[in-house]
């Protein structure tokens, strides 16, 4: 048995050397990692010296939430995984594109059909924005001047740009006028009496002027019973009509065309085809000298007849006419509101609100502007002018007086379905307000101003300045909704 042994352990000479020094190996590492374990005891005594390098680090034992981390951020997603996010995140795009288009679309047909809506209540003569009761009275620095006639203006039109004013006076001339910078862009001068057969222009009072619709033609009337017509954009003198037998108190293109409806003295409606430079048709029916005309986009005019107290609307197409009757004094100047409204002035000193299909007014207001004069003798302040913020419940009208340069503009409020006035605020002007006219988007109002009436040398007042007055017409600002405190 001990000889076996001892044969055993002779032939196996390599591996009891490799066992022996597999040990001395190991216990000398035991050796060192004690050294090192008990200098690593030492250290944390002086705990706020410790240096920790980045090799310490990646030989230290892992935390395994660490490398759950490090396994959800390398994570990398199959392909199939890949088609499927894209597709969702494509359908998603598809959805959203979608939402948005019908509620484009929605919005667009809501639209549509409030523009159809009031393109309807306009033909019929129904529509009434309501705008008065967000307005508010102008400061008086607000207020522009603009100086350039010699004599008192008679009447002005306003771009339907908005961009430019035209005016004209009883110096013959006309000025076209830019909104914004007040600045004067052309003027046709006026000639002297008897001049007329070699000056390009007028030789008497301009009484009235109109612009069609597309701002492309100007049309002017005057004392001499001449109609001018000319290219608005550069005042450049196209035609002369001829055929009153009286001044031309009144002239409007009907809207969206170019036909032309002139009044005059001569009590007499006559209708132009300016495109064509050819006359159409006349009407009589007044019996006494028409001061003033309008029209809108229907193929009809209303005239106001002065002494003869009487308004009239003209359907051109039928040949007829429809009498109204409600002033007591000369109605001296009219305006449409809207195809079916209208309002008046008369130098009885009374504002009047029609209806086309009322012979009688649907509301007066008496001494619109107050009286003059002594105690006992008061006279009303003549009514020289009227202007409609067209298919708006705000008109205004302007008053002459003879006695007092203290004149007014004063703005009205319609009633509803234009039963009643109601007055909202009055602008002081020196002189006669001779013209007024609403810019078609309700931002400003323009006047003009002289020292004598548009239609007479009656009185002359010499503290008065001849010129254009630019009235902006200021809007409350919207009250914010108030915020909701949650609970």
């Amino acid at each position: 048995m001990s000889s076996t042994f001892f044969i055993k352990k002779k032939g196996n000479p390599k591996l009891a050397q490799k066992g022996k020094n597999t040990a001395v190996l190991k216990r000398k590492g035991d050796g060192e990692l004690g050294g090192k374990s008990k200098l690593r005891a030492k250290k944390p005594n002086s705990k706020y010296n410790e240096e920790i390098s980045s090799d310490s680090e990646t030989d230290g034992p892992i935390d395994p939430r660490d490398r759950q981390s490090d396994e959800d951020c390398e994570y990398d997603e199959t392909p199939q995984e890949k088609k499927l996010r894209l597709a969702k995140l494509y359908l998603d795009q598809l959805k959203e594109q979608d939402d948005y288009k019908a509620e484009k679309d929605s919005f667009e047909t809501d639209l549509i059909a409030g523009r159809l809506q009031e393109e309807v209540l306009e033909q019929k003569g129904k529509l009434q924005r309501l705008i008065a009761k967000d307005l508010i009275p102008p400061d008086a620095s607000e207020i522009r001047m603009l100086r350039g006639h010699k004599l008192p203006i008679t009447c002005l039109v306003i771009s339907p740009d908005e961009k430019y004013i035209y005016s004209a006076a009883k110096d013959c001339s006309i000025i076209k006028w830019d909104v914004e910078s007040g600045k004067k862009l052309h003027t046709v001068p006026g000639g002297r009496k008897g001049t007329q057969d070699r000056h390009v222009g007028h030789t008497a009072h301009i009484l009235c002027m109109s612009i069609s619709s597309d701002g492309k033609y100007l049309a002017t009337g005057d004392v001499n019973k001449l109609i001018m017509i000319w290219e608005a954009e550069t005042c450049k003198h196209l035609y002369t009509f001829t055929g009153h037998k009286g001044p031309v108190s009144g002239l409007s293109f009907r809207r969206g065309t170019h036909d032309l409806y002139s009044a005059s003295h001569d009590r007499s409606v006559k209708v132009w085809n300016v495109d064509e430079n050819a006359y159409v048709e006349t009407l009589f029916g007044h019996q006494d000298a028409i001061t003033g005309l309008d029209s809108l986009s229907r193929e009809l005019c209303v005239t106001a007849g002065g002494r003869d107290r009487s308004v009239r609307v003209w359907k051109i197409a039928e040949e007829s006419q429809l009498v109204f009757h409600g002033h007591e004094g000369s109605i001296d100047c009219i305006q449409l509101i809207n195809e079916e409204h209208m309002i008046t002035g008369a130098d009885d000193g009374s504002v009047s609100l029609w209806s086309v299909n009322k012979k009688r007014p649907l509301s007066t207001v008496k001494k619109a502007h107050g009286c003059h004069g002594d105690a006992g003798l008061e006279q009303p302040h003549w009514v020289s002018s009227v202007a409609a913020l067209q298919n708006s419940d705000t008109v205004a009208s302007g008053a002459s007086s003879g006695c007092s340069h203290n004149s007014t503009v004063q703005v009205w409020k319609c009633g509803q379905n234009y039963r009643g006035l109601e007055p909202l605020f009055s602008i002081p002007v020196s002189g006669f307000v001779n013209s007024l006219k609403f810019s078609s988007s309700g931002q400003f109002l323009v006047a003009g101003v002289g020292q004598e009436h548009r239609l007479g040398r009656w009185w002359r007042l010499k503290e008065a300045k001849n010129g254009v007055y630019i009235i902006p017409l200021k809007r409350k600002l919207p009250i914010p909704e108030e915020t909701k405190i949650a609970e």
